[in-house]
């Protein structure tokens, strides 16, 4: 009877879990919450994942990963996203019960040089279960002590580690486990998530129901708090850190890694309201294909395509949106008829009419200075005869009504021309191209080219010559396969190419960090952007190609100059050849110079020569730096001419060289 009674009671047990089961599993009412709801709304980042033992299995074995984390700011970044396996004893516990559940991580701002990171786990029913909140202390080991204390009619459970001091904060709402390593965060989440922000921000919404859910993972952008977050590493602000964080409202992108460590990212973005008019006039202008790798040289660092299916139709387009403030484009209507009123030209028939599909932005490892990037702005014709003819008919207008006297200057049969209209760019085609401000023009096959230096037209043609184009690049060439062929906004960057262009510019606290940090910058040598059209929203591509750093340092591409070696005093040789009359090409800025010199520490002249058009053309001198002469010769059109001497440093002449 007793062994009855006891059986019958343990039965009865069972069944009534079994019901509890049942209830909190089948019969319990469904008041599960999405996992974005409990995300502060001031998310940088967000990362989105279905599988995250899966996911992060794949990131933490890939060469790039392994090579990341000898960075120290990229170390510092991913370490609370480690510290999660630390916490729970290295052993992936609490992930491998949780995996197949989505899980989000988000990274926030939380003063002006720290950030924070948020998780948010969803447990969907299994929240229910009491124990579960048990069970995270047979997690834990004699390291960790584990408290509760309440928020809000939360319970707050805080995890410390007794080693670091550093103190993890989980809370259970709804069928959701949030932590982060920041208190502000997860007190933050149990204040909102009854009125969420990020979760039923619209734009948001758009974008992340547009994006896919296969591959490694998803990750989200909010660019309102991107320049917060930029300014965690640099205090000094930046041009297109400001302009991404002012256009661009959210872009959303699902990840995948190759074996190789490249990362591709598919996904969408949208704009805001206020964005410089020209992305909403190219979201509506159709798209096109990418030429100007052609003329591009390879030593390009920083390559920005806009394409449309016509100029003249993104120009109405461009146009028509601008008419939607009635301020500004009174302002740009002004601004043209102001031009056309004082030249006698017509902006649409002789600029907008022979533009073709593509214009773009080259910014280009200068030849010449380190302290300089080489700007261009690249039009593409769509007939060069006729826009040929309109320049030429712009630049006898100007002749006639501004005082500018410039002489066309033709080099390697590529002439160089000067537009001397002041902002006109900026007029045209909003403050994106207010750096092109008086430039010069040359052409080259269908492209029209500007720049505020000839030097850098000068260099572009000896490129083109030379076939040293994106276009006969290998490496460009494979990596822009990842690429649709039509785009309407590219962009490109070789990363080697502009880290020497950043580095020559920075200051010299950002010189230090830079160098610091170069093996971890350079090892992605290929970046690139793809925007095109859907709806209202611009279909974006991202891909980032990992390479091993000393692979890239062989690149000769990519290979740093050499310092000079210090200047060593030397006797004159007994014989001195032919070669010492050969001399090293200058880089006038003003075409219109009538001479050109340079000169020594001390002040005093190196060398000077007269000018003609820009070429050297007259007199050559060069002096040692005591100020006796050196050399003397003359040059016709850049051509060494008559007699030239060479004298040593007591002004005997020892060789005579007849040109």
């Amino acid at each position: 009877m007793t062994k009855k009674r006891f059986f019958y009671g343990m039965l009865a047990l069972l069944l009534a879990y079994l019901c509890y089961l049942a209830y909190i599993f089948v019969l319990s009412p469904k008041t599960n919450l999405q996992s974005i709801y409990l995300i502060p709304k001031d998310a940088v980042f967000v990362i989105e994942s279905e599988e995250p033992v899966h996911g992060w299995g794949k990131v933490s074995e890939s060469e790039a990963w392994h090579h990341l984390q000898k960075n120290d700011y990229f170390s510092e970044l991913t370490e609370n996203i480690q510290k999660v396996d630390t916490i729970f004893n290295n052993n992936h516990k609490l992930f491998k019960f949780f995996d197949g559940r989505s899980l989000f991580i988000s990274v926030h701002m939380i003063s002006p040089k720290e950030y924070g990171i948020f998780y948010v786990l969803d447990l969907k029913r299994i929240a229910k279960l009491k124990l579960l909140k048990t069970y995270l202390n047979t997690l834990l080991n004699e390291n960790y002590v584990l408290s509760k204390r309440t928020y809000h009619a939360h319970e707050i459970l805080e995890v410390h580690d007794k080693r670091t001091k550093e103190t993890m904060y989980l809370a259970f709402i709804k069928n959701q486990l949030v932590a982060s390593y920041t208190h502000a965060l997860v007190e933050a989440s149990i204040d909102q998530y009854q009125e969420p922000v990020l979760g039923r921000n619209l734009n948001f919404i758009e974008v992340n129901q547009k994006v896919g859910h296969e591959d490694l993972f998803r990750l989200y952008v909010q660019y309102n708090y991107f320049d917060d977050y930029f300014r965690r590493f640099s205090d000094n602000p930046s041009d297109w850190v400001q302009r991404l964080s002012e256009n661009f409202l959210f872009s959303g992108f699902h990840l995948n890694l190759d074996g190789n460590s490249t990362l591709t990212a598919n996904g969408y973005t949208n704009i805001g309201s206020t964005n410089e008019n020209y992305l909403e006039a190219l979201q509506r202008s159709g798209t096109s294909k990418r030429t100007v790798p052609k003329i591009a040289p390879k030593r390009t660092a920083l390559y920005i395509s806009y394409g449309f299916d016509s100029f003249a139709e993104f120009y109405k387009n461009f146009e028509t949106i601008q008419q939607e403030n009635p301020k500004q484009f009174e302002s740009y209507q002004d601004g043209i008829e102001k031009v056309e009123k004082f030249l006698k030209i017509d902006v649409k028939e002789n600029f907008v009419s022979w533009i073709g599909d593509e214009i773009a932005l080259l910014q280009v490892q200068s030849h010449i200075s380190k302290g300089k990037n080489d700007l261009a702005l690249v039009l593409k014709s769509n007939d060069v005869d006729e826009a040929k003819s309109n320049l030429d008919f712009v630049l006898k207008q100007i002749k006639k009504k501004t005082p500018v006297k410039f002489k066309a200057v033709n080099y390697k049969e590529h002439e160089i021309n000067f537009l001397s209209i002041k902002g006109f760019f900026k007029i045209l085609l909003g403050a994106r191209f207010k750096e092109f401000d008086k430039p010069y023009f040359t052409l080259i096959d269908d492209y029209v080219i500007f720049s505020n230096s000839p030097n850098t037209l000068k260099s572009i043609i000896d490129d083109f010559v030379n076939k040293e184009t994106l276009s006969a690049s290998e490496d460009f060439k494979e990596f822009n396969s990842h690429f649709e062929r039509e785009s309407s906004v590219f962009v490109y960057s070789n990363i080697p190419v502009l880290y020497n262009n950043m580095y020559a510019l920075a200051d010299a606290s950002t010189k230090q960090k830079l160098r610091k940090n170069k093996d971890f910058i350079i090892c992605f040598p290929q970046v690139g952007l793809q925007l095109t059209p859907e709806d209202d929203l611009f279909e974006s591509r991202l891909v980032l190609n990992y390479q091993n750093v000393e692979e890239v340092k062989k690149n000769a591409q990519f290979e740093e100059r050499p310092q000079s070696a210090p200047i060593v005093k030397k006797a004159v040789p007994a014989q001195v050849t032919d070669a010492i009359f050969n001399l090293k090409p200058i880089y006038p800025t003003d075409l219109n110079a009538k001479s050109f010199s340079k000169k020594y520490g001390n002040g005093k002249i190196r060398f000077e020569v007269d000018l003609k058009d820009g070429l050297k053309h007259g007199r050559y001198t060069e002096y040692y730096s005591n100020g006796e002469e050196k050399i003397t010769g003359r040059f016709r059109n850049d051509e060494q001419v008559g007699t030239w001497r060479f004298y040593d440093q007591e002004g005997k002449l020892v060789k005579k060289k007849r040109f």
